[in-house]
């Protein structure tokens, strides 16, 4: 679909990111734009409708619906990483990892696949991550999350054909955001990965690999589970 004359909704609109999604979408001529942020007044965009909405709640979630019923283009952007393992990690913070980047998707595109389907089907963006396909000491919460994400996306583009929802998931390695602040390794541009997004929405992709590092992830998930973490754990010793 063209964005040009398209109504979007953007999770996690007031950084990073999101803040990108909602540059790029103005660029390319967007009728409206609903940046969605858990504190309105973060947003700083000019020409966007703010929503508060903290993708967690079912109740914001269910408003936000109401308010945007004219969305024909749903992008789930927010998401957040506590540093936490599965076995020693504090439980409270491995749920909030869930309940933001598997959850908050959930109830968003449960909201919303109404209202898409009301405005002729439209799209729905979910950004990912390459760590939904391994997993890394120390972030083990944040790749189960996001490994949820992952069937999320595959089941509801599966679910939502009918209604000719075009269904976009977007994987990368690190980028250059608060989230990945003091990591020494190469980081893909945020408006990198929003336009390559946005790209997608407009060809028809329904997976984008934002850089190498989601590359070479995608491509050893055939191997045997020693073969693919060797290799990756040689890739990031050498980055």
């Amino acid at each position: 679909m063209e964005l040009k004359g398209a109504v979007v909704l953007v999770t996690g609109a007031n950084r990073g990111i999101g803040a990108e999604f909602v540059r790029l979408l103005a660029d390319r001529g967007a009728a409206k734009i609903y940046a969605a942020a858990r504190d309105a007044g973060s947003i700083e965009a000019d020409g966007v409708e703010p929503i508060q909405l903290d993708v967690t709640d079912a109740a914001q979630v269910e408003a936000a619906a109401r308010v945007a019923g004219d969305v024909q283009v749903l992008i789930n952007n927010a998401g957040i990483s506590t540093g936490s393992g599965l076995v020693t990690g504090d439980e409270a913070a491995i749920r909030q990892e869930m309940d933001t980047n598997f959850y908050g998707p959930l109830l968003m595109i449960r909201a919303f696949a109404p209202v898409l389907r009301a405005n002729g089907g439209g799209a729905i963006l979910n950004v990912i991550s390459a760590l939904s396909w391994f997993a890394t000491p120390g972030a083990g919460a944040y790749a189960a999350s996001k490994a949820a994400a992952w069937m999320l996306t595959d089941s509801t583009r599966l679910e939502l054909a009918a209604q000719g929802t075009h269904v976009v998931g977007v994987h990368m390695g690190l980028v250059d955001t608060d989230m990945a602040k003091g990591l020494a390794a190469p980081k893909l541009a945020p408006a990198d990965l929003a336009g390559a997004g946005l790209d997608a929405i407009e060809s028809g992709a329904q997976e984008v690999l934002a850089d190498e590092w989601a590359r070479l992830v995608k491509s050893g998930l055939s191997l045997d589970p020693k073969e693919r973490y060797d290799r990756l754990f040689a890739a990031l010793g050498a980055a």
